[in-house]
C-alpha cells in the first residue's frame, strides 16, 4: 500500500468535518488481505465551537496518531487509513487483516494517554467506510487540486486576486453532449479554444478547451469550478480542470 495524504473539510450528519485519508491506496480497494475496519473514537477535551480541534489540542491528538501507528505495527494489526474530526471528537480509522488484536494495539496505545476514548471494528470487504466516507466526492476532490494549484501559485509569487485568462478542459462520450455544453459554457461568456478526441478505456472521449477571464482566488476558483462541474454532469461529461499563467504581484 502506499502512502499519499490528502485532507478536505465536509458536513457529516450535519456538522463540519476534517477528513484526512490516505489517497494513495484508492486504485487499489477493496484490498482482499484487510477485510476487517477498525475504528478508535477520542473526545476532544476543548474543542472548537464548530467541533474541530484547536492548535493547542492538537500536539496531543498528534501524539495519540503516532503511537497508535507505532502500535499497530508492533501488533502487525492493521494500516492506518483516515482520520475524522467532527463534533468535538477524533475519529482513527485502521483497516485489518484480523481484528483479534485490535483491542491490544488500542490498549497499549491508549495507555500512555489521559483521553476518554471508545474503540471497535466490523468486517468491511468492500471498503465502504474508505470509499463512502473518507474518500471524496468529485467536486470535494476538485476543491483540493484547486488549492493544491492557488497554493503551487502563491509559492511563486503570483497575486491570486489579479484577474487573468483561466483555461479549463471537459469531457464527453458523444459529440451532441459536446455541443449541448457548449452552448452552455458560451453563454455564461466562456470562448472555445479547441475541440479534441483522446482515447480513454479502449473509447475516444470528445472534449473541448475553453476559457474565460476570471480570478483564481481559493474561493473564487472552487465556486467556479463546482458550476462547470455542474453543467459538464448536466450534459453527461466530466470536468478535466483548469490551469492559468502566472501573474505576480
Amino acid at each position: 500500500m502506499q502512502e499519499y495524504w490528502e485532507s478536505y473539510v465536509k458536513p457529516i450528519e450535519g456538522k463540519k468535518a476534517m477528513v484526512a485519508f490516505n489517497a494513495g491506496v484508492a486504485d487499489s480497494v477493496p484490498n482482499p488481505e484487510y477485510i476487517y475496519v477498525g475504528f478508535v473514537k477520542i473526545k476532544l477535551k476543548n474543542p472548537k465551537e464548530d467541533g474541530l480541534v484547536t492548535k493547542d489540542e492538537s500536539d496531543d491528538i498528534g501524539f495519540i496518531e503516532d503511537r497508535l501507528e507505532m502500535e499497530s505495527l508492533r501488533w502487525r494489526s492493521g494500516k492506518y487509513i483516515g482520520r475524522i474530526i467532527s463534533n468535538g471528537e477524533v475519529n482513527f480509522i485502521y483497516y485489518l487483516k484480523l481484528d483479534f488484536e485490535w483491542s491490544n494495539t488500542v490498549s497499549e496505545a491508549m495507555k500512555h494517554f489521559d483521553y476518554e476514548y471508545e474503540y471497535g471494528s466490523r468486517m468491511d470487504m468492500e471498503w465502504e467506510v474508505y470509499q463512502k466516507l473518507l474518500f471524496p466526492t468529485v467536486k470535494e476532490w476538485q476543491i483540493i487540486t484547486n488549492h493544491h494549484a492557488c497554493k503551487n501559485l502563491q509559492e511563486q509569487g503570483d497575486n491570486l486576486r489579479l484577474e487573468r485568462a483561466i483555461e479549463h478542459k471537459a469531457y464527453f462520450e458523444n459529440d451532441e453532449s459536446r455541443k449541448q455544453f457548449i452552448k452552455l459554457i458560451e453563454a455564461e461568456g466562456f470562448r472555445v479554444q479547441k475541440e479534441t478526441e483522446v482515447p480513454f478505456r479502449g473509447n475516444t472521449m470528445l472534449g473541448v478547451e475553453f476559457y474565460r477571464k476570471d480570478v483564481p482566488f481559493y474561493y473564487d476558483i472552487d465556486e467556479l469550478t463546482m458550476k462547470i462541474i455542474d453543467m459538464s454532469e448536466q450534459c453527461g461529461g466530466m470536468y478535466d480542470g483548469w490551469e492559468c499563467s502566472l501573474v505576480k504581484i
